[in-house]
């Protein structure tokens, strides 16, 4: 009897410690954090979606972007905006012609009211510059956004008419002593063209629907400004629907800072859509860019993204780390383009980066991973890209690991870690199947086509 006791509480025992084994292995799954889980897409910042891309089925670009700015017949101007703006000053909705080099000065804020129209001087290279401790709040709305443009009639202008926005702000940069004047050839006596500082909190006011029309003047030769241009810009600041169109340089270029900013347009620029340099560090999600074949840098390369952390330094802090989830990138197809006409992305330079569930088509070239330090960030995880898709025309060029010393010593090793992050290369004929206009410049569609293959597979 009591060896019979002694065997059913070992059976029991036994039982307990499979049952508690099973339990902690159960647990421990539901725990485990996936592979490819990266902590910043966690955050709140980004909205969940399921689909790749910056579009699924609803088409947040209408009633307040325009993709046929050349046609729009603008009122006449009925007051000039230029020199210092040294107090607090709002424009109610009117239009106006810019003139000069305006700068808000540290300390006063520039509030524009929606619906505002704000037309750039060519001869005077018309730009706001918004120095550090100034502020711009442009705030306007789907019915009334505020929109910047050429003074040229309709018919008339071209990319560069005018200078563009600028904002300056005082977050971190890696830039040699922390400071460094933007380009562009902004400055003053006072220095007010400098950008930089610590605080990675600063604001610099808010941009919510505003067009940026054929901006990218040329101050000097290859020293031209963006169309929006990003300096040391804190975290603080705003930035949602914001669309840049025929841009004579970057659509949009971010030089060191921490601004995080959300649904930004472009359409038709001459050099690259998205920029990063010197640092920059927000998140970004819902952008999309079209390219124009007869718009290129004829100096240099167009490229969708182009992204360095320095020229000097690579490895230099802090580093260029933007992460960005569902954008958008469409070239400008295979007929008759280019060879100015470049990458879909280009990081190099040490730049590292977050790059999720985007979709970058009709490029002639496709993915460049160039410089040890920008492919090493990839290898040890502080940089990763998962659920993206790409479709170049150039075969040899799709994925590309290059540089003086490659961190991935063969296309073989980089194209192994890049489908083991769910990315794709898809043919032009599949490409054709993931959104529903794309191409059409005047009137693109980017929403998903009915059974897409991008309509899922995002994570976070």
């Amino acid at each position: 009897m009591k060896q019979k006791r002694q065997s059913l509480l070992l059976i029991l025992m036994m039982g307990l410690t499979i049952l508690s084994a099973c339990s902690k292995k159960d647990n421990d799954k539901e725990t485990e954090e996936p592979k490819d889980n990266v902590a910043e897409l966690s955050d709140s910042f980004f909205e969940k979606v399921v689909y790749l891309g910056a579009f699924g089925t609803n088409d947040w670009t209408a009633g307040w972007a325009n993709f046929n700015p050349q046609n729009v017949e603008y009122p006449a101007t009925t007051a000039t905006i230029e020199g210092d703006i040294t107090a607090d000053r709002t424009l109610t909705k009117g239009t106006y012609l810019l003139r000069g080099f305006v700068y808000v000065k540290s300390g006063v804020t520039l509030t524009i009211a929606p619906g505002t129209i704000i037309r750039g001087d060519k001869d005077t290279k018309a730009t706001i510059i918004v120095t550090r401790g100034g502020k711009l709040v442009a705030n306007g709305t789907t019915a009334e956004p505020i929109v910047f443009t050429s003074n040229r009639a309709v018919g008339s202008r071209n990319p560069g008419d005018w200078g563009g926005i600028i904002i300056l702000g005082k977050a971190k940069n890696n830039i040699p002593g922390g400071e460094g004047i933007i380009e562009g050839g902004v400055d003053d006596a006072a220095g007010d063209g400098k950008h930089g500082g610590t605080d990675d909190a600063d604001n610099s006011g808010s941009l919510k629907y505003v067009r940026v029309e054929y901006p990218g003047i040329a101050f000097a030769p290859n020293n031209e400004i963006n169309g929006v241009t990003f300096g040391s810009v804190g975290s603080g600041t705003t930035v949602d629907y914001v669309q840049v169109s025929y841009s004579g340089d970057d659509s949009f270029e971010w030089f060191g800072g921490t601004v995080s900013a959300k649904h930004l347009v472009s359409i038709g620029n001459v050099d690259d859509v998205f920029d990063f340099d010197n640092g920059y560090s927000g998140k970004l999600q819902f952008l999309v860019g079209l390219r124009d074949p007869a718009n290129f840098d004829a100096a240099g390369q167009s490229n969708g993204i182009e992204a360095d952390n320095s020229e000097g330094q690579f490895s230099t802090s802090p580093r260029t780390r933007p992460v960005i989830s569902n954008m958008t990138i469409v070239g400008p197809g295979n007929n008759n383009v280019s060879e100015k006409h470049e990458y879909a992305n280009l990081w190099r330079r040490g730049a590292k980066f977050v790059l999720a569930n985007s979709i970058f088509i009709g490029h002639r070239y496709g993915l460049d991973i160039r410089d040890k330090e920008t492919g090493d960030a990839l290898k040890d995880g502080t940089s990763i890209m998962k659920n993206n898709i790409y479709q170049s025309y150039v075969s040899g060029k799709d994925i590309v690991a290059d540089g003086v010393t490659p961190s991935f010593a063969t296309v073989k090793e980089l194209q192994d870690y890049f489908e083991s992050k769910n990315n794709k290369t898809i043919t032009a004929t599949d490409a054709g199947n993931l959104l529903s206009n794309p191409f059409v410049l005047t009137a693109p569609s980017f929403v998903l086509k009915a059974g897409s293959a991008a309509s899922a597979g995002a994570t976070f």
